[in-house]
């Protein structure tokens, strides 16, 4: 893979840089990776979006099934959500509901469903679940893996 090629995750709606949130709303990261996306090598962009991916396949997967990669990838081009086809289609599922849920009517159509336990739950509603889960995991990430490293740099303790 040529250097730099790895896309970035944004979908536009960056609460890091406007906001000052430590993570981002829209994509997840945190924000000093937005703030330094530019200056990372693939490697580094590849560990950040397999990070996001994994957190994001746990809480989608557990909500939804997808039927259709294809419908759901009309779906996203429908919506105008941009999304990575390389990462695994509950990534781009994610995008979707960040950034259409409220005009999604009849899911199946749009290449998913959601799973028998959360029926009972308004679309809306359970992308607001999966967004405040999300953001939890993403914030116990940071504070045991990286705030507590940069803790215990050496000079800073």
């Amino acid at each position: 893979m040529e250097m730099n090629k790895v896309r970035t995750p944004c979908i536009g709606i960056c609460s890091t840089t406007s906001l000052g949130d430590l993570i981002c709303r829209g994509c997840k990261r945190y924000s000093y990776e937005v703030i330094n996306w530019n200056s990372y090598g693939d490697e580094e962009k590849l560990a950040v979006l397999s990070r996001i991916e994994q957190l994001n396949n746990q809480i989608i997967a557990a909500r939804f099934t997808i039927h259709s990669s294809a419908l759901l990838q009309a779906a996203l081009k429908q919506f105008k959500v941009p999304y990575d086809p390389s990462r695994s289609p509950y990534c781009w599922l994610h995008n979707l509901l960040k950034k259409a849920h409220d005009q999604l009517e009849d899911v199946s159509r749009y290449g998913f469903l959601v799973r028998e336990d959360f029926r009972h739950i308004a679309l809306v509603e359970l992308s607001e679940q999966v967004e405040n889960e999300l953001l939890v995991l993403c914030e116990a990430h940071y504070n045991r893996y990286i705030f507590n490293d940069r803790i215990n740099l050496p000079g800073n303790g």
